[in-house]
């Protein structure tokens, strides 16, 4: 009988060598330069997070910027902010294209700055001098002073909600030019100058007017304008159906103490808003958004509003086409996956873990993909079963439960392979941070588990979805394995696409096509 060791041993030896290291200092294969840009656009917020300080993070999107071409920055920018979602990135990719390629910046700029809160980021990020420039300069100013003059009324209310800086902070800085009197007079009311009553939007009137008398009908503002005020239920209950989507599903718990579900007819009107599909896709809902929102509902929130986000998550999911062939899907639970997805923020730190939103992929998979095996891994494959018929939040929250230890993203394919299973398709999903398995020299572990896996399946493809921006994988990317980063439904569709599609299937590829 050949010598196993032996050949497997050759086997190795064909296999691409590491060529870098993790932040556990274990071997690892680094991104190109458009790939590591492409991932830290699509997960990095710029703040700390289980490995990294937020200057690392910033210095590393900094360097990786300056080493590709400023129009792949472009689209990275305008695919992380339209598909992933992000803020603090795309923000930043925009003000640095200002200094490096100042017309590509004008266009990107509207792609991007498509609301009052990325444009206050645009601005914080230009004065912070992270860029290399402490004012907004000609350009710049321009393009934030056309922003103001071109956004309706209510664009700019909501804008003036927030802070460091306010949008009081950007008026004054940036002098905008009002087009008519009710511009002039609200541009005034908001920095605090004299103004002209009669001239004010009717919406500020009669706020100014509320205030004096709150005892009369609620105004036409944001609610968060309301809130520092004494509200009763039915108040609380008419800001329900006002309250924008997100804004909606983070106050249920409010909504409840206040006692707005009390007033007859309020529950059922925010369930129905929480279930519309169309509102749904107008507020870029991510899915682990809305599983978190059912995680930490209080009692005082009827049922029948649970009941609506649990069908918004599932609505939220429901294009995730099935996967072709024998699917094995591999979520990492181990210790440093217990850390916020998008980092530590002192004060508001996201509740949303990666184990949540690595928990949540699986169970969208096992959803649609009722014979799938699960896998998940910390030092090893932990042993579980769910129910694929259960409810996608009661899996998610099954698997997020679980967990703890070190990473060894090798461990569910060595299983598969001790087993002599049959798979097409293996998604990990992970901080990408693998040590358990570390080897001294040659290929990482995770490469040499693949190839023995795809000598007895040559079909079959692996897809690492990479949840945190440390720029290494654990398996190099070929026409069979696709590493892809973020936590948004975009990674589910990249998924379908590369599991279905052919092998020129390619993550930057998808980055490079984003229109600019």
């Amino acid at each position: 009988m050949a010598n196993k060791g032996l050949f497997a041993s050759a086997i190795a030896r064909l296999l691409p060598a590491a060529d870098s290291v993790n932040r556990e200092q274990a071997p690892a294969y680094a991104y190109g330069p458009e790939h590591k840009l492409a991932q830290l656009a699509a997960t990095g917020t710029l703040q700390d997070n289980f490995y990294a300080g937020a200057e690392a993070q910033l210095a590393d999107v900094l360097a990786t910027a300056q080493a590709v071409d400023p129009m792949f920055v472009a689209k990275a920018a305008v695919y992380a902010r339209s598909r992933g979602a992000m803020k603090d990135m795309p923000a930043l990719l925009a003000a640095w294209l200002t200094v490096v390629e100042p017309d590509l910046a004008v266009t990107v700029f509207g792609r991007v700055i498509d609301n009052g809160r990325m444009l206050r980021n645009f601005v914080q990020i230009m004065r912070s001098g992270a860029v290399g420039r402490t004012s907004l300069g000609t350009r710049p100013k321009r393009l934030v002073q056309q922003w103001l003059e071109r956004a309706s009324m209510r664009t700019l209310m909501q804008a003036a909600t927030g802070n460091d800086p306010s949008l009081a902070d950007v008026v004054r800085m940036v002098h905008p030019k009002p087009a008519d009197e009710g511009r002039r007079a609200f541009y005034a009311w908001l920095i605090g100058k004299p103004y002209d009553v009669d001239q004010l939007p009717a919406e500020i009137a009669a706020f100014e007017a509320w205030k004096r008398s709150p005892d009369g009908p609620l105004p036409d503002v944001p609610f968060e304008w309301l809130t520092a005020f004494e509200l009763g239920a039915e108040q609380w209950a008419e800001l329900a159906g006002r309250i924008g989507w997100q804004g909606l599903r983070m106050n249920l718990n409010t909504l409840a103490r206040k006692g707005a579900f009390a007033v007859e007819g309020c529950a059922e009107q925010v369930a129905a808003r929480l279930s519309d599909a169309e509102a749904i896709a107008k507020a870029r809902v991510l899915p682990y958004q809305l599983m978190v929102a059912l995680g930490t509902v209080g009692e005082g929130v009827p049922l029948v509003v649970q009941a609506a986000l649990e069908q918004a998550l599932e609505a939220s999911l429901s294009t995730l086409p099935a996967l072709p062939g024998r699917v094995a899907i591999c979520p990492d639970v181990s210790g440093s996956m217990s850390a916020p997805v998008t980092g530590y923020r002192k004060g508001a730190s996201s509740k949303v873990r990666c184990i949540d939103v690595a928990a949540l992929v699986a169970a969208a998979v096992l959803r649609r993909n009722r014979e799938a095996v699960l896998l998940p891994f910390e030092n090893k494959v932990v042993p579980m079963t769910l129910d694929p018929f259960a409810r996608v939040a009661v899996n998610a929250a099954a698997l997020a439960a679980i967990g703890g230890g070190g990473t060894n993203v090798s461990a569910p394919l060595a299983l598969l392979n001790r087993q002599q299973a049959e798979a097409d398709l293996v998604v990990i999903v992970s901080d990408n941070e693998s040590w358990v398995d570390a080897g001294r020299h040659g290929a990482t572990a995770t490469m040499r588990e693949w190839e023995v896996l795809k000598k007895r399946c040559p079909g079959a493809k692996l897809v690492c979805i990479d949840l945190q921006p440390y720029g290494t994988t654990q398996a190099q990317s070929r026409t069979d394995i696709l590493n892809v980063g973020g936590f948004s439904d975009a990674v589910f569709e990249t998924l379908a696409r590369f599991a279905s599609g052919g092998a020129e299937s390619d993550w930057v590829a998808e980055v490079n096509e984003t229109e600019v």
